[in-house]
């Protein structure tokens, strides 16, 4: 009885081996799946990594667009008007550094030099422009068309 049981142990054992070697690795059907998923992934969170690549940038045009209420500020205390003023290293350097995220900016002076405007178009919402004018406004408009033409936000 004792044989019989060792040699049946030996039989499954076999058997047991023998099945093992024949289920060595994953198919080529589970190894599509697996990257069909981590593909699926990866563009899902490429999207929103880029809409907040994109609100940072927005963020920091419209803090350089803020700064230049201050530079206006600035040259209408030492000028008395505007007249000068978007041609100005308090202008200018901002501009400069929206042209340089790609920004195109939109900027305008009240003739008689008594007001100004700037505006930009939005990256995250390219449906949105932001604008300033120097009376201190600033304006987040839904459309994009909406520059600054006349010296004062829309």
């Amino acid at each position: 009885m004792v044989a019989i049981c060792v040699s049946q142990i030996a039989i499954w054992e076999d058997a047991y081996l023998k099945n093992m070697n024949k289920q060595r690795g994953f198919t080529i059907i589970e190894l599509i799946v697996v990257i069909a998923i981590i593909a699926v992934l990866a563009g899902i969170v490429l999207v929103n990594v880029t809409n907040y690549i994109n609100k940072g940038k927005d963020a920091a045009a419209k803090g350089n667009l803020t700064s230049a209420l201050t530079n206006g500020a600035v040259y209408f205390d030492t000028n008395g008007n505007y007249t000068n003023f978007l041609t100005s290293t308090g202008f200018t350097s901002v501009t400069t550094a929206l042209t340089n995220a790609g920004y195109a900016t939109t900027s305008s002076i009240v003739s008689g030099g008594t007001g100004w405007c700037a505006s930009v178009v939005l990256k995250a919402t390219t449906t949105n422009s932001f604008c300033v004018d120097s009376t201190g406004k600033k304006v987040e408009a839904v459309t994009a068309s909406a520059t600054c033409a006349s010296g004062v936000c829309p």
